[in-house]
């Protein structure tokens, strides 16, 4: 994906779909998820563990921002996760969702924002939206 950057921000060039790594263990959920994300003129990237999620991260500078899940499979959980993304990309913008979890200011990230389950896929949209500027 071919980039511009204006200021300090990179956007998609015309015709191109930003992509937002979705970082879920659950098929459904991040099916779902990915669904409304591509409706709204996303291009998503999915992975059920933090570990290839980082590697996606490291391999794809064209990812603009990440969705991420508490519970993931494998050792990473989502807020390791997260913070580890903000280190390999300062000022990625960051949800995190959870439906056990509470939001942890102590283990998130200052620009994350945490969404808690239930909610709908169009909440985390309007989240994610939020935490790139676009709300």
């Amino acid at each position: 994906m071919r980039e511009s950057t204006v200021g300090n921000e990179t956007e998609s060039l015309p015709g191109e779909r930003p992509v937002v790594l979705v970082v879920e263990d659950e098929a459904l959920t991040i099916m779902d998820l990915s669904d409304v994300l591509e409706g709204a003129g996303f291009e998503t990237l999915q992975s059920a563990s933090a570990e290839r999620a980082i590697s996606l991260l490291e391999s794809r500078p064209d990812i603009i921002a990440l969705i991420t899940d508490v519970e993931l499979s494998g050792k990473t959980d989502g807020f390791d996760l997260a913070r580890t993304a903000v280190q390999l990309r300062p000022g990625l913008p960051v949800v995190i969702v959870s439906g056990r979890a509470k939001p942890d200011p102590d283990r998130m990230p200052q620009e994350a924002q945490f969404v808690a389950r239930p909610c709908r896929g169009d909440d985390i949209l309007d989240v994610l939206r939020t935490v790139m500027g676009r709300g």
